[in-house]
């Protein structure tokens, strides 16, 4: 009796200290935090806002072109584009959100592995894209079953399972993409610019340099990438391109902003 008593109360003092039933947050839990950062601010809802804006108004045009005779899979493709645009600019605005809010020390002292926050963001923005994608095809179908029923289009249903997963496949690296070069460059107008402009200049000497059009679908993901936007099978060279360009412009920028993150000093200011 005598030691069962203060084994009991040695437990109940551990019991009740300050911290003792606390858990580590969980990665379901950091992401569902980060998804809601990219709509708590006020640029990540505009710029989702211009995103459906921007598709709902392709698709407005497009029903009208041509008496709207376009297939299911034309609408789709038409939208991508501007997509694939702006959709690295969310995954700027999520990755840059600490920096700019000036709320990293606060993040990284409630979640100290920060390259489980960062993983969070990939995952919440790609998140975000695929939602977009899928919204977007829901539209589209709209607009294709408007157009056959009120305008005596043809009716084309022609969007494969492996075109609609190649659209997939185009938003999550390109999403990611857009998170590595937010967390390397931490700042907005910084990350989105370079995001922007280095690709572009990039394609642009490229095809003026005599011999780099043979290079350049090895180097320049926007040419990797141009295959996914059509519903052919990609023969195994141009996976290889695409895995190649990917390296360059996805995984080393996302590497090297995880690793800046993870290794760099933070502070409040």
């Amino acid at each position: 009796m005598t030691t069962a008593t203060p084994t009991r109360a040695a437990r109940a003092s551990r019991t009740n200290r300050p911290g003792a039933d606390l858990r580590p947050v969980s990665f379901a839990t950091l992401t569902l935090v980060e998804w809601r950062k990219q709509l708590d601010t006020r640029a990540g809802r505009w710029m989702l806002a211009v995103i459906a804006i921007i598709t709902a108004g392709v698709l407005a045009v497009m029903m009208f072109v041509n008496g709207g005779n376009h297939s299911f899979g034309a609408y789709v493709t038409a939208t991508t584009t501007p997509m694939a645009m702006l959709l690295p600019i969310v995954g700027v605005l999520a990755a840059t959100a600490e920096w700019s809010q000036r709320t990293a020390l606060v993040t990284f002292t409630l979640e100290p592995r920060r390259t489980r926050v960062g993983l969070a963001k990939v995952v919440a923005a790609i998140g975000s894209g695929l939602a977009l994608i899928v919204l977007t095809v829901g539209l589209a179908a709209l607009a294709h079953l408007i157009v056959v029923a009120f305008r005596d289009a043809d009716p084309a249903w022609d969007l494969t399972a492996r075109g609609l997963a190649y659209l997939a496949l185009t938003v999550v690296l390109f999403m990611a993409q857009g998170v590595g070069f937010g967390l390397l460059l931490r700042s907005t107008p910084a990350a989105i610019v370079t995001l922007l402009m280095a690709p572009t200049i990039f394609s642009i000497v490229g095809s003026l340099v005599p011999g780099m059009a043979d290079v350049l679908p090895w180097v320049d993901l926007s040419t990797a990438s141009t295959p996914l936007l059509s519903d052919a099978a990609m023969p195994g060279e141009a996976w290889a391109q695409l895995v190649t360009a990917s390296l360059i412009w996805v995984v080393a920028p996302l590497a090297g902003g995880l690793w800046r993150t993870a290794r760099s000093e933070i502070s409040s200011s």
